[in-house]
């Protein structure tokens, strides 16, 4: 029989319910829980069943990890992580992370593809500097939390055709691999720019690690937020940890939630600017370079959905990689094979 906080704290509950979110993406399981009149949500996953663990190379629970080395407690006041306890049972890809949250799901953003509100999306900027500034220069003390590297390959050829060979593919690896078979002819920079990173991430990695580091979430797509109606930010899923630059956990949000934001990339780009420069962080000498290494790097990872997308988004990222690359002197050389 397992034992830990998670268990402990289940064998109180008065209802259990399995349940299946449809805006979920991995092959987790879940439960609605209540505890002393009070909802939960219970989450749990492994690297054996979860596809997400397997393609972002996380074989040691790296949620657990921040859980267990404090950093989950250092997140500011203004972000709600409902993270209530953890505990893994079991030994490797085969051990299990059991999550218990807090239900929140009364104030998460809706699924689909309307705008959020003016300011909902004002909030998620502005905490979103606020908990880089509260990590700024955070490096992976804790050990197996996840690199730049990991970061750029999560969809990269190997990790696609392994995940493609399960009887049952999931939706989102599907999707990659049409993607990048139709990046070619849709956009051709940004699709060698990809193929040739993913060969070796040190392309955009080494010159990124010559700008600051903070602590990522990882994950800031609207399906992991929600508000407060206090104004707090709820951010779910913490399960891309690691040390790295600002301006990719804003260059994720900007390409994953491009339908829904009340206002241009470049008016958020502004605004996540200003709100780390409120917050006492000197953004001269090198945000212009992170931000364009990252619109580089964040295309390397996500080009295969924008071929999937609409032309004008697909041109935008297109035309500011393009240029950002130049910029950057980014030697890229010849695609192999």
């Amino acid at each position: 029989m397992t034992s830990g906080p998670v268990t402990e704290l289940l064998a109180g509950a008065s209802t259990r319910e399995a349940i299946r979110p449809s805006d979920g993406k991995s092959s987790s399981s879940f439960e609605r829980v209540t505890i002393d009149g009070r909802r939960y949500f219970l989450k749990r996953l492994s690297p054996a069943t979860d596809w997400i663990m397997r393609v972002t190379g996380d074989h040691v629970h790296r949620p657990y990890l921040i859980w267990q080395g404090g950093l989950i407690d250092r997140v500011p006041a203004c972000i709600d992580h409902t993270v209530v306890a953890m505990q893994v049972d079991g030994a490797g890809d085969d051990a299990v992370l059991s999550t218990l949250m807090r239900d929140v799901a009364e104030h998460l953003i809706p699924e689909g593809d309307a705008q959020v509100s003016p300011g909902q999306h004002e909030g998620f900027i502005d905490h979103m500097a606020q908990l880089s500034s509260t990590f700024w220069g955070f490096t992976d003390t804790i050990g197996g939390l996840t690199t730049m590297a990991e970061r750029l390959q999560f969809f990269d050829a190997p990790n696609v055709a392994r995940e493609l060979a399960v009887p049952e593919p999931p939706g989102p690896i599907v999707a990659a691999d049409a993607g990048w078979r139709a990046l070619p002819d849709r956009s051709p920079a940004l699709a060698e720019l990809a193929q040739v990173v993913q060969q070796d991430p040190t392309l955009l990695t080494a010159p990124l690690a010559e700008t600051p580091t903070t602590f990522l979430h990882g994950d800031w797509k609207m399906g992991n937020l929600g508000r407060h109606t206090s104004g707090r930010t709820i951010l779910l899923d913490w399960a891309y940890p690691g040390s790295g630059p600002a301006c990719w956990d804003l260059c994720w949000y900007l390409a994953l939630n491009r339908a829904r934001l009340p206002e241009s990339k470049e008016a958020a780009i502004d605004r996540f600017r200003a709100a780390l420069e409120r917050r006492g962080i000197d953004t001269a000498g090198w945000f212009d370079r992170q931000l364009d290494l990252c619109l580089a790097a964040i295309m390397v990872t996500f080009g295969w959905e924008k071929a999937l997308g609409d032309e004008d988004e697909l041109r935008w990222w297109e035309t500011h990689v393009t240029q950002a690359v130049a910029r950057q002197g980014v030697d890229l050389p010849e695609r192999a094979g």
